[in-house]
């Protein structure tokens, strides 16, 4: 029981870090005001509540998915 609440933890944990990159990676390439503005501005910006519940939302949904999967 321990290791599959672990490894859940850490399938979570990768994809929220997944998500929030792909945010950085968008700050520098879609906006460009990251170029200007900097590297801590572009965290400060996707560091809000309501990126941190869409990442735990499609973190959480693609962990299931993803156990669908392996158990099928």
């Amino acid at each position: 029981m321990k290791s599959a609440v672990w490894r859940a933890a850490v399938e979570v944990g990768f994809i929220i870090f997944l998500f929030y990159s792909n945010l950085l990676m968008g700050e520098y390439e879609r906006s460009a005001v990251g170029h200007g503005r900097g590297f801590i501005w572009a965290l400060q910006d996707i560091s809000t509540g309501a990126n941190f519940a869409i990442g735990l939302v499609a973190a959480i949904i693609g962990y299931l998915v993803f156990e669908y999967l392996r158990t099928r």
